[in-house]
This record gives structure tokens, C-alpha cells and sequence, in this order.
């Protein structure tokens, strides 16, 4: 990479990336001044363009590559998908347990899709950035999908088998990221063991067991900090 004076920083993902956390006071989502995206641009040696969207998946991202990214002309985008890519319809669920049912983005589409975005920006001199999940807490998120309704519970439970579940099954999309960054040759920062490396990484999470909290965001924040320190110091100022 060119070294220059100022750079263009773009962030791409799901709403962890926007900095979306839930106000258990407002008792809504809200986006946290104090996320992890802020506090970074704090420290860049140019601009660093948020573009995570609340309830984004990797398909949605590919279809807007041009409109989005490109526009802010960038020499490095983050690349922070698979959150809502590996959820499922939770109603549906609660509804009928003995359905089947599919991820929002089956694993396959997954990786073949973050594997064309990483062509994509690579062919344009675009220098990818891939980051890990943060890791959910299988039982509040439970509760948080099932929205406290007994009968949802024992339906979501009767098809899941595990609650754990949920937690391994998020999981895999995380270790696709991993493995599509060592087969691609290109950056991870691994977000995920950050949170895990913690002695209860629910701490760091919403209400809702997916969503970083203020200091979860404060990890993030550490970690993206340890890895420009490290590989790309010229970024910072």
C-alpha cells in the first residue's frame, strides 16, 4: 500500500459495525456515540466512513458495493459480516417447531459471497480487512427472541434440541471468516477471541446477547487498536 498523507477508512457491515446497542432505559436500539467505529477515527491519519447498516447481511453488502463503498473511494475497507446472515425466523419457529428452516444466509452463500467481495476490492487495489464475530450469549438471546413467551420458549427449545446451539451455530459463520481470510492471504482481527479471552464475555453484551455494550464496543476498539499498531502504524497519527 501507498504510504500518503491522509487516508480513506470504510467500515462495512451489520449493525455491530453502525454501533447500534439496546437503551434498556429508552427501551429501544439506539446507536452509542462511544462505539467502537469513533473511537478508532479518533486515532486515523484520515477519514473513516461507518457504513454498517442495522440488520445488514452479506448479500445486501455485495448488491451495494458500488453505491456504497466506492463512492468513498477507499484504500482499506473492514469487513464485519455474518451476525444477522446466520439468524433464523424466530416466529416461524415459535409458530410451527416441526418446520424446516433456513439461515437468512446459508453458510455456502456465505463464503462464496465474502469470497467475491474480497475479489472485488482486491481487482481495485482495495486493501480488505476482515474482522471476526463477537461471540452471543445463547441464553439471552433466547429469551430476547422468544420475547419472554412461555409457549415460544418450548417451541424455539423443542427445535433447537440445545440452546447451546445457537451459540456454536453463530459460531461457524465466525470460523468461516477466519478460514476465508488464511485461504485468501489477507488481514483478520479477531474479534471474537477478545471477547472470549475475558473472564465472562456476557458482560460485555446487550440485553439481548448478541449486541457489544459500551465496554464491549471498548474491546473492539482495543483490539482493532492492537492490530494498526502492529501491521498498518502508518494509519494512526
Amino acid at each position: 500500500m501507498n504510504i500518503k498523507d491522509c487516508y480513506n477508512l470504510v467500515l462495512y457491515g451489520d449493525s455491530i459495525s453502525k454501533g447500534v446497542v439496546y437503551d434498556e432505559i429508552k427501551g429501544r436500539y439506539v446507536v452509542l456515540k462511544e462505539n467502537f467505529a469513533n473511537i478508532i477515527a479518533d486515532n486515523l491519519k484520515g477519514v473513516m466512513y461507518n457504513l454498517g447498516k442495522f440488520g445488514n447481511n452479506i448479500i445486501r453488502g455485495a448488491q451495494k458495493l458500488e453505491t456504497d463503498v466506492l463512492k468513498r473511494n477507499p484504500d482499506i475497507v473492514f469487513i464485519e459480516f455474518g451476525g444477522n446472515d446466520c439468524d433464523f425466523d424466530w416466529d416461524a419457529i415459535a409458530a410451527n417447531p416441526e418446520g424446516n428452516y433456513m439461515p437468512k444466509t446459508e453458510l455456502s452463500t456465505f463464503e462464496s459471497t465474502l469470497n467475491n467481495i474480497i475479489d472485488y476490492f482486491k481487482k481495485l487495489n482495495i486493501f480488505p480487512v476482515l474482522m471476526t464475530l463477537p461471540p452471543l450469549d445463547s441464553n439471552r438471546y433466547f429469551k430476547w427472541v422468544c420475547k419472554n413467551d412461555s409457549k415460544a420458549e418450548d417451541n424455539v427449545r423443542q427445535w433447537l434440541g440445545d440452546i447451546n446451539r445457537i451459540f456454536h451455530w453463530q459460531e461457524q459463520y465466525s470460523v468461516k471468516v477466519e478460514e476465508t481470510a488464511r485461504k485468501n492471504n489477507i488481514e483478520l482481527i479477531d474479534v471474537r477471541n477478545a471477547f472470549l479471552d475475558q473472564k465472562e464475555y456476557n458482560r460485555y453484551l446487550c440485553i439481548d446477547g448478541i449486541h457489544p455494550n459500551k465496554e464491549g464496543h471498548k474491546i473492539i476498539a482495543d483490539k482493532v487498536m492492537e492490530y494498526l499498531n502492529s501491521n498498518l502504524s502508518f494509519l494512526l497519527r
